[in-house]
């Protein structure tokens, strides 16, 4: 009794003959049969490929597609239509197995690469040897054929279809160091949308038929989305081996915020920015949260030289830098922009952008709940820029109209009974089992969210690292599984 075949999955490469390996043209040309697949017209990229490598006397087997673009009327749609197809196509080959042959099934690019023949090795590998010989991807041909690089250094390259919906292709393509889009055709109009959204299509290189005579390259951009056949991709280069040296007079300033602590929640955009800079200014402690570039440049400083900062931020600028200031939470919000656009007006040839970040507010309210939920009213308790009194009638308006509140810089080594003035403040227009939800360090090493009564707000309790938010007369608490939970309702009682 003779032994079973063994499946091979072959891949061959993109399109050039001269891409296919060693081993694989040696696996070609020694099966007993070759198996390809194809649309209904009957042409087979992966043959034509192969060609130069097949031998007089193979059984060819030729697996046509039941379905492509085209709409279908099997009752379970498209889906149902090639699960058929794959399981039809797997017993096609199973018999060649079982009969002792050996098939080589070959796939354009990689085997395992958005491939067809990983549908029939998932039916047939645990009941034949299977043996898959890696190709050559339109990936790495797309690459070589645009000649620039793709990734370096730590950057991190993501695979993308263009079927993904428009929505989550802009975000991925936003947080992407460098990117392929892939499975382009009645696609491409969408991804040419989402690379816009993402701000990457000036940079984006289309690719068609990489590898082959039929080969084209062009600008993302100027591609016409009805002329784009299904093999062809879009590179989108990453940009950090990219020469950093600054140009006189071609500098700008970009204040980025960072975020509350996570670099999880230091958004694309804000990443993207600082990786592009040539040079980096901030407060010690939030550019110790940054990774080192190569080539990058900081300029650490205390905490309380914001107009220092800003002032070298526009020099730098001045002969030539990329500079990004970078700031805790939003740049916008008790930090860092104000500074840099009061400067700004001593400098009319630099370009200044103001990239935002989460904030402390919605990191803590996040944490609690939904304390947010409704009006409410954000303020500094530090009298280091403006008078107390100018504080204290603020919390005393903000308090009589009934807003949620959200009290940065409660406190400090130096400023240590603002809080119970402020508790005591607030206590003439709020009841005393009013929440506070007190935030300290959220995402940082020192985390904690816990809530108290307004009247048990204990001063010594708070620090600079902490973030207040205390409800409204109509924000609730309630403990449970999660522990506490404090919301305000949208609905505000007539």
């Amino acid at each position: 009794m003779s032994s079973t075949g063994t499946l091979f999955g072959v891949g061959v490469g993109p399109g050039d003959p001269e891409l296919i390996t060693v081993k694989a043209a040696r696996v070609i040309a020694d099966a007993d049969v070759v198996a390809y697949h194809s649309a209904r017209h009957g042409r087979s990229i992966a043959r034509r490929t192969a060609e130069p490598y097949l031998r007089p006397g193979q059984i060819e087997e030729h697996l046509v597609y039941p379905v492509t673009t085209e709409t279908t009327d099997h009752p379970d749609g498209y889906r149902g239509a090639m699960a058929d197809f794959y399981t039809e196509a797997s017993e096609r080959i199973a018999a060649h197995l079982l009969a002792g042959r050996d098939v080589a099934l070959l796939a354009e690019g990689d085997p395992l690469f958005y491939s067809s023949y990983m549908h029939l090795h998932t039916r047939l590998a645990d009941r034949f040897a299977t043996v898959v010989v890696p190709g050559v991807t339109s990936v790495s041909a797309a690459c070589a054929a645009v000649r620039t690089p793709l990734v370096g250094a730590d950057e991190v390259f993501s695979v993308l279809p263009g079927t993904l919906p428009p929505g989550d292709l802009t975000r991925r393509l936003a947080d992407a160091d460098a990117a392929v889009v892939m499975k382009l055709g009645r696609t491409y109009a969408g991804v040419r949308a989402a690379l816009s959204a993402a701000g990457r299509l000036d940079d984006a290189v289309y690719v068609e038929r990489a590898s082959t005579a039929g080969e084209r390259i062009a600008p993302a951009a100027e591609v016409d989305p009805a002329e784009v056949p299904y093999f062809s991709l879009v590179v989108v280069p990453g940009d950090r081996g990219a020469d950093r040296s600054p140009a006189p007079g071609a500098g700008t300033v970009t204040v980025v915020g960072l975020g509350p602590g996570d670099p999880g929640w230091l958004t694309p955009q804000g990443r993207r920015e600082i990786e592009a800079a040539t040079d980096l200014i901030g407060y010690r402690t939030y550019l110790d949260r940054l990774a080192s570039r190569p080539g990058q440049r900081r300029h650490p400083s205390g905490n309380t030289d914001e107009q220092q900062r800003a002032r070298t931020a526009f020099e730098l600028a001045e002969r030539g830098a990329a500079v990004a200031v970078v700031s805790s939470g939003d740049p916008g919000v008790f930090a860092m922009a104000t500074a840099v656009l009061e400067e700004a007006k001593q400098w009319p040839g630099v370009p200044v952008r103001v990239v935002p970040g989460m904030t402390a507010a919605q990191a803590v309210a996040s944490r609690a709940g939904a304390p947010l939920g409704h009006d409410y009213a954000v303020l500094s308790l530090s009298d280091r820029l403006k008078p107390w009194s100018v504080i204290a009638a603020r919390l005393s308006a903000a308090a009589a109209a009934d807003l949620v509140l959200a009290i940065y810089n409660p406190a400090s080594r130096e400023r240590t009974w603002q809080v119970a003035a402020m508790r005591d403040l607030l206590l003439e227009h709020r009841d005393a089992g009013t929440p506070v939800v007190i935030g300290r360090d959220v995402s940082g090493p020192g985390d904690s969210v816990r809530v108290v009564r307004l009247a048990d707000l204990d001063p010594a309790d708070i620090d600079m690292r902490c973030l207040l938010i205390v409800g409204s007369s109509q924000t609730q608490w309630y403990s449970g599984a999660r522990g506490d939970t404090v919301f305000t309702p949208r609905r505000y009682p007539c």
